[in-house]
């Protein structure tokens, strides 16, 4: 049975079917309702429930905790109707609102980072408005749309991202392999909630695991360039697994150069014995050096982390623990289609 929902702050009515949830159906009918990891782990969708009943799907404490789903707010990428609803958008006025556009763009250059992330840049059709630390599907020839983040910030009419490749088959073993310069690609977008709060000057904390380097350095690179001459302390942790995993590093050390707020740190979890690097789990290496800088050093701060699920629920949890609120924490989880199925299942 299908039950009407009403988005007052919107001013707008979607109808929402069995097995439906409130986000699938609202960017279906192009309302620009906040969103990131769209699997329940980043808050981003955080709505707050005035009249009606949901039955949420399975999603992380950290996006949701008990207290809150107490006091009536839910994730709209998590909640099903069970009967007519009205709900509000909860901090909608830290949303942004740049226009969704469906664009189409030419790839112009398929650079190889690593042995399995490929930096891939568009030439689109027409400038497309967005904010470091967003993302917007990309739908290449022959195979369905997928989320990718940006890995710079906005220039011009040229986009990047930076694709990992994740089995013999399906779109990423596709870019990896056989992309072509020439190619016309759809794009969709901007799109995610994990965005640079541009107009702050207070502490940031980067978290970046794999691939998640992308939209951090987006982040990184915009911030810096709005704060050298404020010196705003910024942090990041990029963790990977063993040396043939680490990319951008001569452009992480120019940014340290350039601007002495900046620090970086790489951490391997699967080092060889000689490695003078940092080893272990990179949510380890962030839990020594918060306890070393003190709570002080989270006054004002946002912590924004991207990368594999585990690694970004852990980060939350760290970063919760040391003192930083949640609503100062922005997720973006790279969830695996295979993930998002599992996710779906268990409810």
């Amino acid at each position: 049975m299908s039950h009407i929902v009403n988005l007052v702050t919107f001013d707008e009515k979607i109808e929402v079917g069995p097995d439906e949830t409130i986000l699938e159906i609202a960017l279906e009918e192009n309302i620009s309702y906040p969103y990131g990891c769209a699997s329940g782990n980043c808050g981003a969708c955080k709505s707050r429930l005035i009249l009606g009943n949901v039955e949420m799907r399975s999603h992380s404490s950290f996006a949701l905790t008990d207290d809150e789903r107490a006091r009536g707010i839910i994730l709209a990428c998590r909640a099903e109707p069970r009967s007519d609803c009205t709900l509000a958008v909860m901090n909608y006025d830290d949303a942004l609102s740049h226009p969704l556009k469906q664009l189409q763009g030419e790839v112009i250059s398929v650079q190889k980072l690593t042995h399995d992330i490929a930096a891939i840049r568009l030439r689109l059709s027409e400038p497309l408005e967005y904010t470091a630390g967003q993302f917007a599907s990309v739908a290449f020839p022959g195979f369905p749309a997928r989320d990718y983040s940006f890995a710079t910030p906005p220039m011009d009419n040229e986009i990047e991202f930076h694709i990992r490749r994740m089995g013999d088959q399906g779109v990423s073993a596709f870019v990896f392999d056989e992309l072509e310069v020439g190619e016309l690609v759809a794009v969709h977008g901007p799109k995610g909630f994990a965005f640079l709060r541009e107009q702050e000057t207070g502490p940031i904390f980067a978290v970046a695991g794999g691939s998640g380097l992308a939209p951090i350095r987006a982040i990184l690179t915009a911030a810096l360039n709005h704060s050298k001459t404020t010196q705003r302390p910024i942090n990041l942790w990029f963790g990977a697994r063993t040396e043939s995993d680490i990319y951008l590093e001569e452009e992480l050390k120019a940014l340290q150069s350039a601007c002495p707020s900046f620090k970086a740190d790489i951490v391997l979890s699967e080092a060889t014995d000689d490695s003078l690097r940092r080893t272990g789990l990179v949510t380890e290496a962030i839990r020594s050096d918060l306890e070393k800088l003190g709570t002080q050093a989270l006054d004002g701060a946002r912590a924004y982390l991207a990368g594999p699920p585990k690694m970004v629920e852990a980060a939350q949890e760290i970063f919760t623990a040391a003192g930083l609120d949640n609503s100062r924490i922005h997720a973006d989880a790279f969830y695996t289609e295979e993930d998002k199925a599992a996710l779906d299942i268990t409810r």
